[in-house]
């Protein structure tokens, strides 16, 4: 997956009639791919076919990728893992203390964004930056911003609601991603600046996804932030049963003590074969996953998904309406490597 070029990790793998194909390339993929790499090399592994530095320097040697507060939260958390002596430069030289004012994902309140910025900011912390300007209070408000899109229930929604229709939607209705990276970046918070608000938000988010999770352990797409119920079940994604669960959960868990592994237990399973087409979606020959398990008919999908979610029922899904997407993404590995390596008993 990654560009011998230029030192970054491309968009995706695809499988094509000619065999896997590189496309593009990703700044925000290289980073979550660095993450993973640098977590396996700290558990223990001595070499890796990849030099990290080298990939690195190509990220940093010219940082206009990073336009979106999202990005320049990952940016941070990278930072602060892998190579805190360069903290607070980077910290200066992208302006982070005004990230939130500059930002549209700022204003908006997208979740993720907001998440990933918080994470960045929270680790920044952890690694000794405490003395970095304004962290704390935009650290604070940082949280108080992703807090605000959490439901009653516990789950989040999109980003912030407003007086338009697509806030209304939105700031209701939130995808798994919504979920997760929340998780993690208010265990992150709570770990750093101690505050148990934090882990109390996390745990009630990790709480209401468990609840929601199907029989065969699929961690499913979108949520609704005002009952806390599944919204849209497909397309049932690979990297959220073995890479944005776990990251998440395995972080409350070291902030809080909770215990998420049955959970976490489950949602392998669904990879290994056990889910709906009995389809083991480990490709050992590529060593890769495959991305997701979909409805072949979408606009019928989702006219089933939105009937389903009115009666407050839930269609069992047919083995024949139902196809796999034969690609891999880079940060899909790179979470997974994130989540596990150094863990035992899994």
């Amino acid at each position: 997956m990654l560009d011998p070029v230029k030192q970054l990790f491309c968009y995706r793998l695809n499988q094509t009639p000619q065999g896997l194909v590189r496309e593009g390339v990703s700044h925000r993929y290289t980073v979550m791919s660095l993450l993973g790499l640098h977590r396996l090399e700290a558990g223990g592994r001595r070499s890796l076919p990849v030099d990290t530095r080298r990939v690195f320097d190509a990220l940093q040697a010219d940082l206009v990728w990073a336009d979106n507060i999202g990005d320049l939260g990952l940016l941070l958390w990278l930072c602060a893992v892998t190579r805190p002596e360069r903290l607070e430069k980077i910290y200066s030289d992208l302006d982070v203390k005004g990230a939130l004012a500059r930002f549209p994902g700022a204003r908006k309140g997208v979740t993720m964004e907001l998440a990933w910025f918080l994470s960045g900011l929270a680790h920044a912390a952890l690694a000794g930056g405490h003395n970095l300007p304004d962290l704390s209070a935009l650290t604070a408000k940082t949280f108080s911003l992703l807090a605000a899109n959490q439901g009653k229930h516990g789950t989040f929604g999109h980003l912030a609601r407003s007086g338009s229709a697509i806030g209304a939607l939105r700031g209701r209705i939130g995808s798994f991603a919504d979920q997760v990276y929340p998780i993690y970046a208010l265990a992150k918070f709570g770990e750093a600046f101690q505050n148990r608000i934090a882990l109390k938000s996390a745990q009630s988010c990790a709480e209401a996804i468990c609840l929601a999770q199907g029989s065969l352990g699929q961690w499913w797409w979108h949520y609704d932030a005002s009952t806390g119920k599944v919204f849209q079940r497909y397309p049932a994604y690979a990297v959220h049963q073995h890479g944005m669960a776990p990251l998440a959960l395995f972080a409350l868990g070291d902030a809080s003590g909770l215990d998420f592994s049955e959970s976490i237990y489950k949602g392998l399973a669904w990879i290994c074969g056990n889910n709906e087409l009995s389809f083991d979606l480990r490709e050992t020959s590529s060593n890769l996953v495959w991305r997701s398990v979909y409805r072949g008919n979408t606009s019928k999908m989702y006219v089933r998904e939105f009937v389903d979610f009115l009666r407050g029922t839930s269609s069992p899904a047919s083995a024949g309406d139902l196809r796999i997407t034969f690609e891999c993404r880079p940060y899909e590995l790179g979470w997974l490597l994130y989540a596990f390596a150094g863990r035992t008993g899994f």
